[in-house]
């Protein structure tokens, strides 16, 4: 019974996984729009990995990438709860981090980084376009609490979504 148990969490999360890469390649955005958007992911992964290194100043070297963090923190106790804080401080959630890293890898190679100036010069409501551009819900609550970090420093969640307290802000990262 246990082995079935496994593999029917399993398939959920390869159906999971296998949803958020097909709403991922369905984005349908110009390339102002997508550039925009991959700012703002870009930002927050940026983010979050340097936070990790400030609070691991130690492990600096062994961890040059938030790749290396994601690997790491499996079997690093230390890791995983410098990871785990952050995430809560920042109100973000494992899925969130997914979700960011999918539209990564899918858009990356296509897309530019662009200045906070330049984001609020071409498109005024960011929250907008997202709300009414992507449909999967997963994918656009992640995609609007990265701007809201990037934004105001931390992602707002619903009291019921909200396992504790958030600690502080992180700073925005400047351009």
């Amino acid at each position: 019974m246990q082995k079935f148990e496994h593999h029917s969490k399993t398939l959920a999360s390869q159906a999971a996984q296998d949803e958020m890469w097909t709403a991922v390649r369905a984005l349908r955005f110009t390339s102002m729009e997508l550039n925009i958007l991959y700012s703002y992911v870009i930002e927050v992964l940026i983010c979050l990995h340097t936070r990790v290194l400030e609070k691991l100043p130690d492990l600096v070297r062994g961890l040059p990438t938030l790749a290396s963090v994601l690997r790491r923190k499996v079997k690093n106790e230390r890791i995983s709860a410098a990871w785990d804080s952050i995430l809560e401080e920042c109100g973000l959630q494992e899925g969130d981090i997914t979700a960011l890293c999918t539209f990564f890898i899918a858009h990356g190679h296509k897309a530019e980084h662009y200045s906070a100036k330049a984001r609020q010069m071409y498109i005024r409501d960011i929250t907008f376009l997202i709300t009414n551009m992507v449909k999967n819900q997963a994918l656009q609550d992640s995609l609007l609490r990265a701007v809201q970090v990037i934004e105001k420093g931390k992602a707002a969640r619903t009291p019921e979504e909200q396992k504790s307290p958030l600690k502080e802000l992180i700073p925005s990262i400047k351009n």
